[in-house]
């Protein structure tokens, strides 16, 4: 488990390995290829210049993390790269911003649930809250927690404490 030391900074560079530029560059080719809006090419262009580098500056790093997250999502990597380069990414995504948003909800997520240590569990469901949300409940005799988890990522929705 990582250590407080250990987290990304938002303001640092993140570093990139080989195994990381070279599943990285067809991905930003792809993009460039895709687009005829010329700022959105200039970006991804100066993207793929900052991997060519392995060292991509605050200003690019939501970019990467979006093409990491398509990447990874769709399941590419893994499927063109493998397992080693599935892993390296998923690694590289927690250093992006979105990758660090989703450290905090799960941070959270974990402080919330670690309240329940010792607790008897009376009863666990899980519901609908829309398409491709769904919300775990969680009630003991003292709490009852919900935990949303949806495509944009995972939260608490509610705590109810002092039930009896």
């Amino acid at each position: 488990m990582a250590s407080e030391g250990d987290k990304p900074r938002a303001d640092a560079p993140v570093k990139l390995d080989e195994l990381q530029k070279s599943v990285l560059l067809p991905q930003i080719e792809a993009f460039i290829d895709a687009t005829s809006d010329r700022a959105a090419r200039e970006t991804y262009e100066a993207l793929r210049a900052a991997v060519e580098r392995m060292e991509v500056a605050p200003d690019h790093q939501a970019r990467l993390g979006a093409i990491v997250e398509i990447a990874l999502a769709s399941g590419r990597v893994r499927k063109l790269f493998g397992p080693a380069a599935e892993q390296s990414l998923t690694s590289l995504f927690q250093s992006t911003p979105r990758g660090r948003e989703i450290a905090a909800a799960i941070a959270a997520v974990n402080a919330a649930l670690r309240k329940l240590a010792g607790q008897g569990l009376e009863n666990a469901t899980v519901s609908l809250r829309a398409p491709g949300a769904y919300a775990l409940t969680l009630k003991t005799s003292a709490c009852q927690l919900v935990i949303r988890f949806e495509q944009a990522g995972l939260r608490v929705e509610s705590v109810e404490v002092d039930l009896g």
